[in-house]
């Protein structure tokens, strides 16, 4: 989370250069929502005794173990900039190109039935919204944003795989019985975001800046418990 922040930091600093950042987690993590109530992980019994973090942006908890996790960050032309809201739909739409060309057929959700907030589900996969992706009526993947100046980050996790800290969850490979590698979805998928969004990529590695950054958000916000259960 300190990583994607720092990210965010530096995006506005390099002229038009974004990040786009695919990882995976080391050890099976829970990570709540900018706006959840930490207490709330009692609801969820399967993953009380994981490791806790809050993000920066939005949505429901999402259990991070067998699946992928990206965060996008780039530059927009205002904080309302009306166009940022596109980046949902060219990332997911991809993701259901490169679905398709293991033969799953995928879609978006379109517009959900309304559920009062008191009523949202916990967890971010048992949730929906317009823009997430569905595969045998089952939610695979979704994304938030956070805006912050003229920057924006963009947060998305796509499941892989049903696990013993989320069992109610599928994945893909429940599903369809397909198997999709993480590390090969991320590049194969980059390469279908890159030619939606016209840009052109460039692998690289954290500079000292990001890393002194990161490290520093880290010790400030990220590591410190008065973030992670600040509601």
């Amino acid at each position: 989370m300190a990583v994607d922040e720092a990210l965010l930091e530096t995006v506005g600093d390099s002229g038009n250069r974004g990040w786009l950042r695919f990882y995976q987690w080391d050890v099976p993590t829970l990570s709540l929502g900018y706006f959840q109530r930490h207490e709330d992980r009692q609801r969820h019994p399967p993953s009380r005794d994981l490791p806790m973090v809050r993000r920066s942006t939005g949505g429901g908890a999402i259990i991070h173990a067998d699946e992928l996790t990206y965060s996008f960050c780039v530059p927009v032309a205002s904080h309302w900039d009306d166009r940022a809201s596109t980046y949902y739909f060219a990332f997911h739409e991809t993701l259901i190109e490169e679905l398709a060309s293991y033969g799953l057929q995928a879609r978006i959700c379109g517009e959900p039935d309304r559920v009062p907030a008191v009523e949202e589900s916990f967890l971010c996969f048992l949730r929906r919204a317009e823009a997430d992706i569905l595969l045998g009526g089952h939610k695979v993947g979704g994304s938030a944003q956070r805006r912050r100046r003229h920057c924006l980050l963009q947060h998305g996790s796509i499941l892989l795989r049903s696990t013993a800290a989320s069992p109610e969850l599928v994945g893909v490979s429940d599903i369809s019985g397909v198997e999709i590698e993480a590390l090969e979805l991320a590049e194969r998928w980059a390469s279908r975001i890159a030619d939606r969004l016209q840009l052109r990529l460039h692998t690289s590695q954290l500079g000292e800046t990001e890393i002194e950054l990161a490290e520093d958000w880290q010790r400030k916000r990220f590591g410190q418990e008065n973030w992670t259960l600040r509601r």
